[in-house]
């Protein structure tokens, strides 16, 4: 059988070369198979005439080889079985056997060869020259050419029509499989699935190819052999690269077998299509212009009043973020770990990273960084890779359209604890309070500032006053009720919290004192451990 030939599946739209079946069944009817060796399925290269004892030096795989029986003439079985073994090991897909002038039979010895290793062996009678079998050959040869053309075109069609549809990729995919035997995935640049379709193995079965593909550079196809629940497949994959040469994701393809040219050719043109629509997705799009545009000439349209005319802006939303429908989305707000730090390549090179790690095109450069608007979850592998860049994000919560404007003060009023903290932090983890936004760190300098007199007080001391004082904080000023909770006389609870208040230089009759000093008691641990030993 033929090396590298993929056998047909019964798809009418395979894209193969001309069949031994298909040849052998435009031969004329006096031509007659004499060994049968199932390999009617096989693609035939070329029809080649040859009277050498071994041709194979000269031979293809998968072509037709003619004798006379010339080879064969004083031999024994023995030279016959040699001969039809070196012949399959080549690759040859069946042997034909012309009558006279040496012979006027098929030789038995070479018949029992064929059945003993599988050749398939056809008798030709002298009354069809061996040149009618080329040419016969050569005519199936153009018409299958220009049925694949065809088929091509015809493919093409298809590939262009899921481009256009609502979800691009998707059909893209489908479409591939519909016309070459394989599976498909198609991975993001952050290694998420964006499409599949067929059955594929597991995305962590993939890691290692995805690790090269998303780590090289330049034009290249990565392959590897896995071993999965139908036996080994062949499993390539494909870059997906912007002009300037950054992996924007990449095409993962298994098959049992190898593909034709002609299949081959289909990939490409899908590998290019998809290249096409992640480099449209993080680089170019209309939908972000007719956005901003329509909110500048029409603010009021967020207010919700025109429900066609939200509806209309959210379409344009979810197409700047990569979406195929309107959902929600995310404010998130990147702070340099280090502020020196920035992008050698300058700023544009700088937009288009941040528009492919976060797909989306709503993207913004500030001065204290950037901002996005994206649909991601930012799960804790993105958030991951951005920390290696050197970056902390602050990552908002979910929100439609009309509430992104909030979601961005939000997301600002906590940039500076990522800043001070220099960790990123999630707004939906947090706990909406004064000790909640205001964080360990920055709730430990407040604490250290106004309480410091205290703090540097002798151990027993100073855990006396902070006990009166919370007391007396928590019992909003009641002497009484701050006696009875520490067992103490109101007279004695007065004269140690006027000597607080004198040692701290603070007026306890104002609230906003008192505030003050009841949220930085609640990080006077914090305070104590960030002091210098």
């Amino acid at each position: 059988m033929r090396r590298n030939a993929p056998a047909k599946d019964g798809t009418p739209d395979q894209l193969d070369a001309v069949t031994l079946g298909q040849f052998l069944a435009a031969l004329p009817p006096e031509v007659s198979v004499v060994n049968d060796a199932g390999t009617a399925e096989v693609p035939l290269r070329w029809v080649e005439p040859s009277e050498l004892e071994d041709p194979t030096p000269y031979l293809m795989d998968g072509e037709f080889v003619l004798t006379a029986g010339l080879p064969f003439r004083g031999s024994s079985a023995a030279k016959a079985d040699g001969y039809v073994r070196r012949l399959v090991a080549a690759g040859v897909a069946a042997l034909g056997f012309g009558l006279e002038p040496y012979y006027d039979a098929v030789p038995d010895h070479l018949v029992q060869a064929c059945r003993r290793h599988g050749l398939t062996l056809v008798e030709v009678p002298a009354s069809v020259p061996f040149a009618a079998l080329g040419l016969e050959f050569s005519k199936l040869l153009e018409s299958g050419n220009a049925q694949v053309f065809r088929q091509l075109a015809e493919t093409n069609r298809h590939l262009m029509r899921a481009v256009l549809s609502a979800r691009p990729e998707h059909e893209l995919l489908a479409a591939l499989v519909q016309r070459v035997p394989v599976w498909a995935v198609l991975v993001g640049s952050d290694g998420r699935v964006r499409a599949r379709a067929g059955t594929a193995v597991g995305l962590s079965q993939l890691q290692p190819l995805l690790k090269k593909l998303l780590g090289g550079s330049g034009p290249r196809v990565e392959t590897e052999t896995l071993e999965t629940a139908g036996g080994p497949a062949l499993v390539f994959g494909h870059p997906l690269r912007s002009t300037r040469d950054a992996t924007l994701g990449s095409l993962v393809l298994g098959t049992e077998r190898p593909l034709t040219p002609a299949q081959n050719n289909v990939v490409s043109s899908v590998v290019g299509l998809l290249e096409l629509l992640v480099r449209q997705r993080t680089s170019g799009s209309l939908a972000p212009s007719q956005l901003a545009t329509a909110l500048l000439l029409h603010p009021e349209s967020l207010s919700g009043s025109n429900g066609r005319e939200l509806d209309s802006l959210q379409d344009l939303l979810a197409q700047s973020v990569s979406g195929t429908r309107p959902g929600p989305v995310r404010v998130v707000q990147g702070v340099r770990a280090e502020p020196s730090t920035a992008l050698a390549d300058g700023p544009v090179r700088e937009l288009l990273q941040w528009r492919r790690i976060f797909d989306t095109k709503m993207v913004e450069l500030t001065d204290y960084g950037f901002a996005a608007v994206t649909r991601l979850k930012v799960d804790e592998s993105l958030l991951a890779e951005v920390e290696q860049l050197g970056w902390r994000l602050v990552v908002g919560e979910p929100t439609g359209l009309p509430g992104l404007a909030a979601a961005y003060r939000r997301a600002s009023a906590l940039r500076p604890r990522v800043a001070t903290a220099r960790k990123s932090l999630r707004e939906e983890e947090l706990t909406w309070s004064v000790t909640g936004l205001l964080g360990s760190d920055a709730g430990a300098l407040l604490a250290a500032r106004l309480l410091g007199p205290v703090l540097e007080l002798d151990a027993e001391r100073r855990a006396s006053q902070l006990r009166v004082l919370r007391s007396w904080l928590g019992a909003h000023g009641s002497w009484d009720a701050t006696a009875k909770d520490l067992g103490l006389h109101r007279n004695s609870v007065r004269r140690q919290i006027n000597g607080v208040a004198e040692l701290l230089g603070i007026d306890l009759g104002q609230a906003q004192a008192r505030a003050e000093l009841w949220i930085a008691l609640q990080y006077v641990d914090d305070a104590a451990q960030a002091e210098p030993a």
